[in-house]
C-alpha cells in the first residue's frame, strides 16, 4: 500500500515516532484490548471483545470443572468413594453385558448407561437398561414359545437380577403359557378336521420380515 499516495505527509517528524512494526491493513483487524478505547473512538461498548472475554471466562470455568485429578491428590474420603464408582462401574457394565449377549437378536441396539462424575473428574456407570423385543410372534406360536424362553433366559442372564429384570421374565412365561395354549387349540382344531397341509416355509419367511416388530420391555432401570 503506498501510503504517500492517499495521505498527506506531516510538515515535520513526530518527535519519538516510532515506525510501524505492521502494515495498516493488518494492524487494522487486531480486536482492541481495551473497551474503554473503543467506546471512546465509536461512542458505543464494545460488545464483541465483552462478550468474547466472558465466553473465555465460562471455558476456562468448565475446563477447570471438567479437569481430571491424579489420585495422588485425593483425600481419603476421597478414594473411597472413587473405589466404590469403580466396583459400580464394573457391575453395571457387566450386568448389562449378561442381557445384551442372551438376548442376542432380541436386544434392540446397545445398553445405555447413566453416569456419575468421580472425585478424580470421571465418569463412571452407575445404572444402565438394555431395550428388548418382547412382542409374539403373529401366527406362529411355536416361535412365540422359543422367543419368550429367550426373553426369559435374557432377563435372568445377570447373577443378581434387578426387579425389572425380573417382571420382564415374568411377562415373558405369561407369553410362552398364553402362546402353548393357543398352540394346543389349533392342534385339537387341525385333528377335528384333518390334516392341514403344512404352511409354506418361504410364506413364513415372508411374514416374518414384513412385520414390524415394536420393542418391548427395558431389561434393568438400576440407576
Amino acid at each position: 500500500m503506498n501510503v504517500d499516495s492517499q495521505f498527506p505527509q506531516p510538515l515535520a517528524p513526530v518527535p519519538h515516532q516510532r515506525p510501524l512494526d505492521k502494515p495498516v491493513e493488518q494492524t487494522t483487524t487486531r480486536p482492541v484490548d481495551d473497551p474503554k478505547s473503543a467506546e471512546a473512538a465509536t461512542g458505543k461498548p464494545h460488545q464483541n471483545d465483552e462478550k468474547t472475554r466472558n465466553e473465555e471466562r465460562h471455558a476456562h470455568h468448565q475446563d477447570a470443572a471438567n479437569a481430571k485429578r491424579p489420585e495422588s491428590e485425593l483425600s481419603e474420603e476421597e478414594k473411597a468413594e472413587l473405589e466404590k464408582l469403580r466396583a459400580r462401574d464394573r457391575e453395571v457394565r457387566a450386568h448389562e453385558a449378561a442381557h445384551k449377549a442372551a438376548a442376542g437378536s432380541h436386544a434392540r441396539g446397545s445398553a445405555q448407561f447413566t453416569f456419575d462424575e468421580g472425585p478424580d473428574g470421571r465418569r463412571y456407570a452407575v445404572g444402565g437398561e438394555v431395550s428388548i423385543d418382547t412382542s409374539k410372534v403373529s401366527g406362529d406360536p411355536e416361535a412365540t414359545i422359543r422367543k419368550a424362553q429367550a426373553i426369559q433366559r435374557a432377563a435372568n442372564a445377570p447373577a443378581q437380577p434387578s426387579g425389572q429384570d425380573r417382571s420382564v421374565a415374568s411377562q415373558a412365561s405369561q407369553m410362552e403359557i398364553e402362546a402353548r395354549r393357543e398352540l394346543a387349540e389349533s392342534e385339537k382344531t387341525a385333528s377335528k378336521d384333518g390334516p392341514a397341509e403344512p404352511a409354506s416355509p418361504v410364506n413364513r419367511i415372508e411374514n416374518a420380515n414384513t412385520e414390524t416388530a415394536p420393542v418391548g420391555e427395558l431389561i434393568d432401570v438400576i440407576a
